[in-house]
């Protein structure tokens, strides 16, 4: 069954790009569109002088710059950008450019994700000394950059200074507890290969709900400055809620749990925070990321384990939603008691349910088809390995234990009469029964993947001289059967086309070792004619009229066309016009060709 060929959907057009320039590259890039169109639109807005936010521009472009610069030379891109946020800094100041606030106050997103990244490889590739000298001027840089675009020192309150201070230190200890771990450069480190690899799928399977989650994280760090440090917990609640949807898929069951005890928390806090005097933004009672995390890990279960198997863990995460809908929801203080909003409320959320619950299950299909695929793929080419196996056993074993056959009976036949001739017999036997040791210990090492299969040590000298082999073939006269040869072969001959030919000759002749009685002559040829290989194999005997010794296997022919239909060739074997058996095959040089370079 052919492979199915690789989807072309949106989503792994952008897998795919993300593997090429890497998951630190895409979130800066993203977070530098973002900057361009949130800065273009403020520029162009009727708030303030016009094109006076184009001013950030400079600013976030060098950021990301060092960000990107970041990955090859870490502690020179680390001190550039540490200088760019000062002179940025000193800029924004002069010109009175009103700059927005992201995770730090007055901050742009991508300044805070170059920031991360020039961290996270300092840490990870400088000297000790230099990373720790690099780092310190980074954060120096961050605190010059967040208090110094105030209009005055009186500007900022302490509230958002105690917030900027808590932020950037969890951005400072994010990227490096990881960069630390990542210097072990001790070959024990595989588990944290495999830790980073795992990481790295990860965000490579959920990066469209981790910029949906950054997107509503932004805004909520907005609001929690706006509201003077009265919307931390609910932030709080909201990062780990983000945390625990981009983890779901190794545990989503525990995972929707774990979201609704958060979320349950969130709901209870939040009336105590009287967080409606600072127009904190909260539609349904809910607050946009928990939203969008309950999505996530509403649809991360379904897809791994079903509908059937999940709607008791969602009616639980649909409650507590429901829950938050009644508690903070409301337009004055007391409970939402509305039946119209809790009308509209209900169903916006079993909208945003049934969404989730869809394309859980639409991934789930399509998993299903792609385990399926694979498997097919694996049971193919597993058959196709036990093929070309046993057709090397039977061509090469058999023709090797056939002449020791072959010679064994002509010995017991001749021993009285000429015990010399026996002896000598005994020598050939000797050296057949070598020969097909080497053959055995051959396979055995391609079935042990010692080496390829189909690529013994005598199967790849077909590919340097067929003629060469033929006449080894034909020479140790193992079938017992005088044999000549007529040879007209190119030098340059398919590798592939070479060492089939080999096996149909070397097939034949055990045939007619095993199964042409009387026989007095045998007849190869090989020679190309025209863009073929042309084989005939003929004898002189008549049809055997007894069991040969040892019996038949019946795999012979069987194995001949299977060979020279993957070579897409002919092949014809019957009596001949003379009593004879005769045996013939033609093999395409361009489909030898083809069969090298798909190898």
């Amino acid at each position: 069954m052919p492979a199915a060929p690789p989807s072309n959907t949106l989503s792994t057009r952008a897998a795919a790009l993300v593997r090429r320039i890497g998951v630190p590259s895409a979130v800066l890039y993203a977070a530098l569109l973002f900057d361009v169109v949130f800065t273009t639109q403020a520029a162009l807005d009727d708030h303030g002088p016009r094109f006076v936010d184009f001013g950030l521009l400079p600013g976030i472009f060098a950021m990301a710059a060092c960000g990107v610069w970041a990955q090859k030379r870490a502690a020179v891109a680390g001190v550039a950008g540490g200088g760019v946020l000062i002179f940025s800094t000193l800029f924004i100041h002069a010109l009175h450019i009103p700059p927005y606030s992201s995770v730090l106050p007055k901050v742009t997103i991508t300044e805070v994700v170059a920031g991360v990244l020039m961290v996270y490889y300092v840490a990870r590739r400088a000297r000790a000394g230099v990373a720790f000298c690099v780092t310190g001027f980074l954060v120096v840089a961050g605190l010059v950059a967040v208090f110094g675009r105030y209009s005055g020192v009186g500007d900022i309150d302490g509230g958002t200074a105690t917030q900027a201070l808590l932020f950037g230190l969890l951005l400072l200890v994010g990227p490096l507890v990881p960069a630390v771990a990542a210097r072990d450069r001790s070959p024990r480190a595989d588990p944290r290969s495999r830790r980073v690899r795992w990481v790295t799928e990860l965000a490579l399977g959920q990066w469209p709900l981790m910029g949906l989650l950054a997107f509503a994280l932004l805004f909520e760090f907005g609001f929690t400055y706006s509201s003077n440090a009265r919307g931390f917990p609910i932030l709080f609640c909201s990062i780990v809620s983000a945390v625990i949807a981009v983890l779901s898929p190794r545990r989503p069951a525990d995972a929707l749990l774990g979201l609704a005890g958060i979320m349950l928390l969130s709901a209870v806090v939040t009336p105590f925070l009287d967080l409606r005097t600072y127009d904190y933004e909260m539609p349904g009672g809910v607050p946009a990321a928990q939203v969008i995390a309950g999505m996530g890990v509403v649809v991360n279960l379904v897809r791994a384990r079903g509908l059937t198997r999940s709607w008791r863990r969602i009616a639980v995460l649909s409650g507590v939603v429901a829950l938050a809908a009644i508690l903070n929801s409301y337009r004055s203080r007391g409970l939402q008691a509305d039946p119209e909003v809790l009308t509209v409320l209900a169903f916006a959320a079993a909208l945003m349910l049934g969404i989730s619950i869809a394309v859980g299950l639409v991934l789930r299909s399509r998993d299903a088809q792609r385990t399926q695929a694979v498997q097919t793929a694996v049971s193919d080419a597993q058959t196709a390995e036990r093929m070309a196996l046993a057709r090397e056993l039977h061509d090469v074993v058999a023709h090797h234990v056939t002449g020791i056959v072959v010679q064994a009976q002509a010995a017991r036949l001749m021993a009285e009469k000429n015990p010399q001739i026996a002896v000598e017999a005994m020598g050939r036997i000797e050296n057949a029964g070598v020969e097909a040791l080497a053959a055995m210990r051959r396979l055995v090492r391609s079935m042990r993947g010692d080496a390829p299969a189909g690529s013994s040590e005598f199967s790849e000298q077909a590919t340097t001289d067929l003629g060469a082999d033929l006449r080894k073939l034909v020479e140790s006269a193992n079938h017992g059967v005088p044999t000549s040869m007529h040879l007209d072969l190119p030098p340059d001959l398919p590798h592939e086309v070479g060492r089939s030919a080999l096996r149909l000759v070397q097939e034949s002749l055990t045939n007619v070792g095993k199964h042409a009685a009387d026989a007095t002559e045998a007849f190869v040829v090989a020679e190309v004619a025209g863009d073929e290989l042309h084989l005939r194999v003929t004898d002189d005997g008549r049809a055997t009229a007894h069991r040969p010794a040892g019996g038949s296997g019946g795999y012979g022919l069987v194995g001949m066309r299977e060979r020279v239909a993957l070579l897409k060739g002919r092949l014809s074997a019957g009596r001949g016009p003379d009593g004879g058996w005769r045996v013939e095959a033609w093999l395409p040089l361009a489909a030898g060709e083809d069969t090298e370079g798909d190898e």
